[in-house]
């Protein structure tokens, strides 16, 4: 199986697993490692050719549910992340100043900082579901109650995998009701 074909496939997964929970313009958070996918260390051996292969589904998956992509950079840029500007109209997110490169963000959020429709950079979000590709450590981008959403595919390539989904907290004790 092909990369792109484990990432479809994922995406297939993570769709029926969370599914009940999607609405139009939540945001989907991906953090992804292209050295690890390719089996070197994370932060290494970035490639665009990889960045290429994984963002056409993701896109076509946030496209199909309406989900705003937020592709998180490398630490070099402070784990920033890439997403549209209506994106960040939208969530009201205030825009750094930083155009990720492969060498200084890494090669997903600059490939997705030249694909995206008005592409701007923003240093804080609080997503709806994560990817991470390669354990880069998107857990700061995600909302505070974070579920993870297991599907049977564990990698892309040689990177481990996780997805995730968010629920709201629950508060209030013993005599609380929750839905």
């Amino acid at each position: 199986m092909t990369i792109q074909q484990q990432l479809t496939e994922l995406l297939t997964q993570f769709e029926q697993l969370i599914e009940p929970t999607l609405r139009p313009h939540q945001l989907l958070v991906i953090g992804c490692s292209t050295s690890e996918v390719i089996g070197e260390k994370i932060g290494t051996a970035g490639t665009l050719n990889i960045a290429e292969e994984l963002f056409r589904p993701l896109e076509q998956f946030a496209q199909k549910h309406q989900l705003y992509l937020a592709f998180q950079g490398c630490e070099h840029i402070n784990r920033a992340l890439t997403i549209e500007r209506r994106a960040a109209e939208h969530y009201k997110l205030e825009e750094v100043s930083v155009k990720p490169v492969r060498t200084a963000g890494g090669s997903m959020s600059a490939y997705a900082y030249e694909q995206l429709n008005d592409a701007v950079v923003v240093e804080h979000i609080q997503a709806h579901y994560g990817i991470d590709i390669g354990q880069t450590l998107i857990g700061m981008h995600l909302k505070h109650v974070a579920v993870p959403v297991r599907t049977s595919i564990r990698q892309l390539g040689e990177a481990l995998v996780t997805t995730a989904t968010t629920r709201p907290k629950l508060i209030g004790g013993e005599r609380a009701q929750y839905r």
